[in-house]
């Protein structure tokens, strides 16, 4: 793994340098591979979106899409109370399912904070649950092992000084009326409040593994890198914290040093993402249903095989899953995000070898049908993720001279390598093709995983 992230980034730094000059910071391909490569072998994270959106129990973009001015959204600053937030359980639920990190929003767009600030008031310790959240969960995340991470949101609905563009809840529909709107609004002093409380973050709680910055929209009614001041705001975040990670929405695309790896939203890529025909880092986020907070009446939920895909795909792409978590308004986890979470522990109980620290196949290897396939370059093995159980005869199209055993990857039981069986299949088989015989029942396994030991 670590061989092909250093062929990877040092064409990526190559290509960057090529069309800028412009950097953050003077780190070396060599040093971004080491700092990148825990992540990189991770493969599985947790997202939790979590804030004040979760009493109202319907999206947390629900002061947005329903226009809720500060003063009728107080309320629910004025209660919020999460008696029964438990973080070691949520920590021990995320092991369970096999994530290795975890992304959590110490402020959503909403501009409520769930740590102590110095900054305002509107955080969680002036709530009547008046304690910090986001060390609490720290403590727990990390005792478990696992990767820390902080989500900040550069939008803030909430601060006096923030100026209302196209997706704040008062948004408009001309200059003229955003011009009325933003009397006496002044961003600059919302720049120092930002860069202010990315300190505090980064420095109240250890060694942080990530920051997710969300996020920039250029364009009209937009805001863009300079509204935000993102490059004196990374450069602090490099200075502060060396070896933390960066997602790539301060819109520093073309700064090196500026973002380490992009993140595709709710959708699923065809390829490997690349910038300038190159491939990157990749983490492409995602949701359980349609709502990344809280969303009691949401029911678009993903059944256990659609989620499983997801992190299959993802690796055999070269990326990772971020999969989100709403907890509820008393701070625990929806029932259907716990059996999720289950059922995609159960799978990768046995069959994670198929996902840390794999990548995408070396192309020499055919797709056989309905397949998904990962690769470890380290232990030179070949995962064969099984979408739709074959038949008896299971065929591998020029694998002939790359395989020495194969075998189920849930129980270690081998497949033998065989002459297929049949008329018909020996007519559409040729002497570089290899067949498996795999049993008529396929195994009680959700997707079942071919381990291929290469030679």
């Amino acid at each position: 793994m670590k061989q092909i992230l250093t062929i990877i980034l040092l064409t990526a730094l190559v290509s960057q340098n090529a069309f800028s000059q412009k950097k953050i910071w003077n780190e070396t391909e060599a040093e971004k591979t080491e700092r990148l490569e825990w992540w990189t072998d991770a493969r599985f994270g947790m997202f939790i979106h979590w804030g004040l959106y979760a009493q109202a129990a319907r999206h947390e973009w629900v002061k947005k899409t329903e226009r809720i001015t500060n003063e009728n959204y107080e309320k629910y600053f004025e209660l919020f109370n999460p008696d029964l937030f438990n973080p070691t359980e949520w920590a021990k639920k995320a092991k369970a399912a096999g994530m290795k990190y975890a992304v959590i929003t110490t402020k959503h767009h909403e501009g409520f904070c769930m740590f102590e600030s110095k900054q305002t008031d509107y955080d969680i310790m002036s709530t009547p649950y008046g304690q910090d959240i986001i060390k609490k969960w720290v403590d727990a995340f990390r005792a478990e092992g696992l990767g820390i991470g902080f989500y900040y949101s550069l939008i803030d609905w909430h601060h006096p000084e923030y100026t209302i563009d196209r997706v704040h809840p008062q948004s408009a529909r001309t200059q003229e009326e955003y011009d009325e709107l933003n009397k006496g609004r002044d961003m600059s002093i919302y720049r120092d409040y930002l860069k202010k409380q990315v300190r505090e973050i980064l420095t109240n709680y250890g060694q942080i593994d990530i920051l997710w910055m969300d996020y920039s929209f250029p364009g009209k009614f937009g805001k863009d890198h300079n509204d935000w001041g993102s490059e004196e705001l990374v450069k602090m975040v490099r200075e502060l914290q060396p070896g933390i990670l960066l997602n790539d929405r301060a819109d520093l695309k073309d700064y090196w040093g500026g973002w380490d790896f992009t993140t595709p939203e709710q959708f699923k890529v065809k390829s490997w993402p690349e910038e300038n025909g190159i491939k990157i880092p990749w983490e492409t986020c995602q949701t359980f249903s349609g709502s990344w907070g809280y969303y009691r009446d949401e029911l678009t939920w993903k059944n256990n095989k659609q989620l499983l895909v997801l992190l299959i795909e993802s690796v055999s792409k070269g990326g990772n899953l971020l999969l989100n978590v709403g907890p509820t308004a008393r701070g625990t986890f929806d029932h259907r995000a716990d059996k999720a979470l289950s059922d995609m522990g159960e799978w990768m109980d046995a069959n994670s070898r198929s996902i840390y620290g794999c990548t995408q196949a070396p192309e020499e290897f055919t797709v056989p049908d309905n397949t998904i396939l990962t690769y470890n370059p380290e232990t030179n093995r070949l995962y064969i993720h099984l979408l739709d159980y074959p038949l008896q005869n299971f065929l591998l199209e020029g694998y002939k001279d790359k395989i020495k055993y194969a075998q189920f990857l849930h129980d270690a039981s081998e497949i033998k390598i065989s002459q297929p069986h049949g008329y018909w299949i020996k007519q559409e088989t040729n002497p570089n093709d290899v067949n498996l015989s795999l049993p008529v029942n396929k195994p009680n396994v959700e997707i079942p995983v071919i381990e291929v030991f290469l030679k």
